[in-house]
């Protein structure tokens, strides 16, 4: 088995991580095992599409029509003599 050291752990997590084991009758080197394991456990989520989320979300809302305006022939480009 392999083992870890954590260094510079602020005391407010270590204590936070202390209650939780105590709260689970578990030592609080046993609670951190506990703790990696189930987080490592869980499959990596792949990165959605923010523009499919937006519409997804607002999509019951109702759209918005806005008009189109007009397209224009393009402009000569300028020139700098």
């Amino acid at each position: 088995m392999a083992s870890i050291t954590i260094r510079n752990l602020d005391d407010s997590l270590k204590t936070r991580l202390r209650v939780r084991a105590a709260v689970h009758g578990r030592s609080m080197e046993e609670e951190a095992r506990d703790i990696l394991r189930s987080s490592l456990a869980r499959e990596p989520t792949a990165p959605g599409n923010l523009a499919a989320a937006i519409r997804a979300r607002f999509a019951p809302l109702g759209g918005v029509e806005l008009p189109l305006p007009p397209r224009e022939p393009m402009r000569e480009p300028p020139t700098f003599d």
